[in-house]
């Protein structure tokens, strides 16, 4: 299979070398790409699989000393079978200065257990997500990935004055646009595991594959979070949270339909962020003079793995569209570390923002809409947000199909249409 340059890897990098990076643990949901990246970025390190029980028992006599001699440098892979492992890491980093191990585990829960109870100040933690449109975007496997333009949006000190040389007049006309246009509407159907990228693959390889992946979860990793005979009522959790995506989460109505109580319904959604299933975005409601709702919001990280849970196949719809354009900011700016952080925003008299995005110094506001035609009834809720917020407003924008880069000039505060598939893409 060919090999995708990933964005994190020059950061992992760095990291490691670094006497804070010494231990790095690299978690993501299963089969995103840990291993690949851990080896394509430390090719000179010996992998070590914890996977095998005989090779287990081997690993488990190997002392501390003997363990720094042998394996001085390493990646260390499903550490999360072995506990005593977190152990002798422990010991390996605290006698040894020199010694840097990479540690990986296919099962997010027992690994970062591992981590808090052994190795909590010690380690470095990195997230690796599937793959980003930029990511996917690239013109052939191998090539180097630059941030998108909503990265470079997002740092830059005046976002508005930015937008002009990020989207140039005739972006649609070029060869980049078409090939980010057809890699986003590839990502919002089968999202971004990197498994679906076999080239002999078709449509219904990649449908048995998700279907299998969402399986294979539910299987091996419940056993990893609750007991054996709560199957049946986590599927129905999870596939509750599928039908929602994108809207507030009410743990009564979730606890309902999954037949538990409304504690196990939060326990159910919280082992789905853990295990990078989904995000939850906290509803910003700093400002206490106004009326707003405090609800958290539900989306699906990758978009082919909610549609595996659901057995579509079918057009992509409205709701799971804000979804795979909320996610794919979310994940574009944790894999780069952003300093940013992630909220909706929905009063009581009806007016609601699908994303709002804090930085030091402002907020960007987000309207999300599948449309291809941006009306000005689309800016609506975003008219008249600087009463709301404790901080200036700093841009303003629908995100939607249409290829228009376009400012709406009918409000005090400058609005812009932007193109999903750009903004994402670079």
């Amino acid at each position: 299979m060919s090999i995708y340059k990933r964005q994190s890897e020059a950061d992992l990098v760095d990291l490691h070398h670094k006497p804070r990076g010494r231990l790095i643990a690299l978690t993501g949901a299963r089969q995103c790409g840990k291993s690949t990246l851990a080896s394509l970025s430390f090719p000179h390190y010996p992998v070590i699989s914890l996977d095998s029980p005989v090779e287990r028992v081997v690993y488990e006599k190997i002392t501390p000393q003997e363990w720094i001699t042998l394996y001085p440098r390493a990646i260390i892979d499903e550490a999360q079978k072995m506990p005593s492992v977190f152990d002798t890491l422990k010991a390996c980093y605290d006698r040894q200065p020199d010694v840097r191990y990479v540690v990986l585990g296919s099962s997010q829960i027992r690994l970062l257990k591992g981590i808090k109870e052994t190795l909590a100040g010690r380690i470095a933690v990195r997230e690796l997500f599937p793959f980003n449109l930029p990511e996917l975007s690239v013109e052939k496997p191998g090539d180097p990935v630059g941030p998108s333009r909503l990265v470079e949006l997002l740092k830059s000190g005046t976002p508005d004055r930015s937008l002009s040389s990020l989207f140039p007049q005739t972006f649609s006309l070029s060869a980049a646009y078409a090939r980010t246009q057809s890699r986003w509407a590839y990502f919002q159907r089968w999202g971004g595991m990197p498994a679906l990228l076999a080239p002999d693959w078709g449509d219904q390889d990649r449908f048995e594959w998700l279907t299998d992946y969402h399986t294979t979860y539910l299987q091996r990793d419940l056993a990893d979070l609750a007991r054996l005979d709560r199957l049946e009522p986590f599927v129905r959790a999870q596939k509750a949270a599928a039908m929602r995506t994108a809207q507030t989460i009410n743990y009564s109505e979730l606890a309902r339909l999954s037949e538990v109580s409304s504690p196990t319904a939060q326990q159910f959604m919280r082992y789905l962020e853990i295990s990078y299933q989904v995000t939850l975005l906290p509803a910003w409601f700093r400002n206490h003079e106004k009326r707003l709702a405090k609800q958290s919001k539900l989306h699906f990280l990758d978009p082919g793995i909610r549609r595996a849970i659901l057995q579509m196949t079918g057009a992509v719809q409205g709701l799971e569209y804000e979804s795979a354009v909320v996610a794919e900011i979310v994940k574009q700016c944790r894999t780069l570390r952003l300093p940013v952080s992630f909220y909706h925003l929905r009063t009581n008299d009806g007016r609601e923002i699908d994303l709002v995005i804090e930085r030091e110094d402002g907020f960007f506001v987000f309207e999300i809409k599948q449309t291809g035609h941006v009306h000005s009834s689309d800016f609506r809720h975003l008219r008249g947000l600087e009463g709301l917020f404790d901080k200036p407003l700093l841009l303003g924008a629908v995100i939607s199909e249409d290829t228009t880069v376009a400012p709406y000039d009918g409000a005090a505060t400058r609005l812009w249409s932007l193109p999903a598939s750009m903004l994402l893409g670079c």
